[in-house]
């Protein structure tokens, strides 16, 4: 592309409002200038790229994603694990990260390799270092569960499998392997506040309110962050008196959980499509029947959520379903009970903040340009966000249709 750039769309989102009548001035990989045409000097100096009819907005963030896995209904999380070798995995995670690019997805915090070890690590090296074409992302490398709490279950026990996350138990072994894990690259640590402890059961809480102490102290120690997988009210708890900066699920979320939640700064990733996505799989014909339990559940608890005020994290754990479709927990959000204008921001300016994408996130000058375009208003209709036509990462168009 030309060092210079001047994007004149039919409105801006910056990631706070919608501006009619803005234009967007790139010089290589940063913003110089968003405003009106009649205040960018030199203007004529720039290439001009008309995106007639479209909205021109930051890059979508995705805040839970899973670059290794691919959709269950295709082959199930367990024959994953099992059954394809953590090489397959990266050639599919390469795929995946060049499909989530092309869909406007322009940096992404990835939640743990589920089997594969530190090949999410590896495939963010590929991408940064310009081999493969992807989003920039924050690793989370291969996550920790409890001992005994995690899968593939159901093998007797002479029979050693892979598990889907590193078990631990007691404080020093927690510790221990936190540091291992950031040693190898992860860029933050994601635990497993409860679980299925048996086929069947419901979740119960996994660690020691003990043992998420000290493995979030080990974490902020190197100066990283911890998340927790978590979908009940006790095991939110822990997870929140124990300083981690958000909680992934949160099915079971009460009232008085989320406001212990806003009072502690810590903020809820809903994940909303990889639910609505496994219902289907199980045979749910969605809108010619009633919702499922775990989907009326869902609705339910974020709905909750939304009253109190709660920091909400745009990330529909896309692994789950197909990577690029991303905006399916866009149009969850909204249907639920969001704001699209509100839906907008978690997807780009708040998640910038909260995931730690700094200098990402907001249209302004100074910030780096990771710029999409969609056709339409997705302020009007979510729906739009389906339609990205213009991608641009870095300063470097990767989608131009």
């Amino acid at each position: 592309m030309q060092s210079q750039t001047l994007l004149v769309p039919e409105r801006v989102f910056d990631g706070k409002k919608i501006h009619n009548g803005w234009v967007v001035a790139i010089d290589s990989n940063r913003i110089t200038y968003a405003g009106p045409m009649n205040g960018l000097k030199r203007a004529s100096s720039y290439t001009k790229k008309e995106l007639k009819g479209m909205t021109l907005m930051p890059g979508i963030i995705e805040g839970h994603s899973h670059l290794l896995l691919h959709p269950y209904n295709e082959t199930e999380w367990n024959d994953q694990v099992l059954k394809e070798s953590p090489t397959e995995r990266a050639i599919r995670g390469s795929v995946h990260a060049k499909n989530s690019l092309m869909a406007g997805v322009t940096a992404m915090r990835d939640l743990g390799s589920e089997g594969a070890g530190y090949t999410d690590i590896y495939l963010k090296k590929t991408i940064d270092g310009g081999i493969i074409p992807g989003p920039r992302t924050l690793m989370a490398g291969p996550a920790i569960v409890a001992t005994g709490a995690y899968g593939p279950k159901g093998f007797h026990d002479g029979v050693t499998v892979p598990l889907g996350a590193v078990p631990v138990s007691g404080r020093d072994n927690a510790v221990k392997e936190v540091r291992t894990q950031l040693g190898n690259g992860a860029n933050f640590i994601k635990i497993y506040a409860d679980y299925r402890w048996g086929k069947g059961e419901p979740s119960q809480p996994t660690f020691l309110q003990e043992e998420i102490n000290a493995m979030v102290s080990a974490a902020t120690t190197a100066g990283r962050y911890v998340v927790a997988h978590a979908s009940t009210p006790e095991g939110m708890r822990r997870a929140i008196l124990g300083g981690v900066e958000t909680i992934e699920h949160g099915d079971g979320g009460t009232a008085e959980i989320f406001s212990l939640m806003k009072e502690n700064g810590v903020a809820l990733c809903p994940t909303l499509a990889a639910g609505d996505a496994i219902s289907q799989y199980q045979g749910w014909k969605k809108g010619a029947e009633p919702d499922p339990e775990r989907v009326a559940k869902k609705k339910k608890s974020f709905q909750l959520a939304l009253q109190s005020g709660v920091d909400i994290v745009f990330g529909g754990d896309v692994g789950v379903f197909t990577h690029g479709e991303n905006y399916r927990e866009l149009e969850l959000m909204v249907a639920y009970g969001m704001e699209p204008i509100k839906a907008l921001r978690s997807a780009t300016s708040l998640n910038a903040k909260i995931l730690h994408f700094d200098e990402l996130g907001t249209i302004q000058k100074g910030y780096l340009a990771d710029i999409i375009a969609v056709e339409g208003n997705p302020v009007e209709n979510i729906s739009q966000m389906k339609h990205v036509k213009y991608v641009m990462k870095d300063g470097v168009v990767y989608k131009d249709k």
